[in-house]
């Protein structure tokens, strides 16, 4: 439910009631993945999507009764052919989705409040509940800050919250979204229960290296793909943001001595446009020793030999140049800066879900890469 947290904040400071529907695990080619979520309130108006379609009409009415009767329920669909009239994901996926009422009273409703808080402010925050377990756990809800601290529980035993808020700081740290499975008093003994853990982590940072035309059509699509972007370039008169209004941050500043000192992490993308030796060589350097998800130079493939020799000489490694994407960007035949802006963009999407980038026409690979997601068949296990 944090994918639709900014809505979700202005219900709760409305102060309307409304039901939630969450996808839970997935399972074949379900459209979307755990954390995505339907919510409709007492008026009837609904928000989100939990399937692109298939079953919305089938998950409006859970909520709905799930507002009336105030029960979570967990509910699952799948692919069925066999009764014409039988709601089901046409995809031939199957997905469970967790319904929870979310009304004034509802004791889960000050926890997924101050959740919805912190995701609409783009603070990281993650949020655990009980999916499958004794009824009178399912209706709660535990908040957990990146400090360790935690809002809410299950009401049950102490030991139980601890250890899920361990778990799920460990889900936050990650970035990620999906179940695991611990007994009923906080340790593998006990009755099972499977836990939902959503995580909200502010946007992944795109930084773009070079204010050159091609720079400007890839601002643009880094934030279509909810990066926030910064541009850098150490001529100021081309970073400006006359040239790109779309960009988060514009930097004027030597590359190299910019990525030295600002904040990057696992989920950080660095796109290097600049396309000459003097920015290229010191940045890629530091670039490429840093944990980041994705590093790409622009070039052509002799820009691309002569830049690897340069790096070579300076120190850099075999190993720590294969992980450099040169020339960036996927084999599109792209020649405009839209189109070349497309190209990497599919490149990057490729590298962070596990894509092969080869064409889905005639391939026998799964359409949908979540690396670490969860799956039908291991729901109720660790994610």
């Amino acid at each position: 439910m944090l994918d639709i947290a900014e809505e979700l904040n202005r219900w709760v400071e409305q102060g309307r009631d409304f039901a939630v529907a969450t996808v839970v695990a997935v399972g074949g080619s379900a459209p979307r993945q755990p954390g995505a979520a339907l919510a409709v309130d007492a008026d009837g108006t609904a928000i989100g999507s939990v399937s692109g379609g298939c079953v919305e009409g089938a998950v409006y009415d859970l909520c709905e009764q799930a507002l009336r009767d105030g029960e979570t329920v967990l509910e699952r669909f799948g692919y069925s052919d066999d009764d014409a009239f039988a709601v089901g994901l046409t995809c031939g996926g199957v997905i469970d989705i967790l319904v929870t009422p979310v009304r004034a009273a509802d004791p889960v409703r000050p926890v997924v409040a101050s959740a919805l808080t912190a995701a609409a402010r783009g603070e990281p925050a993650a949020v655990a509940r009980i999916v499958s377990g004794p009824p009178e756990l399912t209706g709660r809800a535990l908040l957990v800050r990146p400090d360790g601290s935690h809002d809410g529980g299950f009401g049950a035993h102490p030991e139980l919250d601890r250890t899920v808020a361990a778990e799920a700081g460990a889900f936050l740290d990650a970035g990620r979204t999906g179940t695991l499975e611990i007994g009923e008093r906080g340790s593998r003994c006990g009755a099972p229960l499977t836990v939902l853990v959503e995580s909200s982590v502010p946007a992944p940072r795109m930084i773009v290296f070079g204010a050159i035309d091609f720079a400007a059509a890839l601002v643009r699509v880094g934030k279509f793909l909810g990066h926030h972007v910064t541009v850098c370039d150490a001529r100021p008169v081309f970073a400006t943001r006359t040239r790109f209004p779309e960009a988060d941050e514009i930097v004027v500043e030597w590359p190299h001595r910019y990525l030295e000192r600002t904040e990057v992490d696992a989920r950080t993308v660095l796109c290097v446009l600049t396309h000459d030796a003097k920015f290229d060589v010191p940045l890629l350097k530091l670039a490429l020793r840093l944990p980041v998800a994705y590093v790409g130079a622009m070039g052509s493939r002799r820009t691309h030999l002569d830049r690897n020799t340069r790096l070579r000489e300076v120190g850099v490694t075999e190993l720590e140049l294969s992980r450099l994407h040169s020339p960036i960007g996927l084999d599109l035949g792209a020649r405009t800066p839209e189109e070349t802006a497309l190209s990497i963009a599919a490149e990057i999407v490729a590298a962070r879900r596990g894509g092969s980038g080869v064409s889905l026409t005639g391939a026998h690979t799964p359409i949908h890469h979540e690396p670490g997601s969860a799956a039908m068949g291991r729901i109720g296990s660790v994610a």
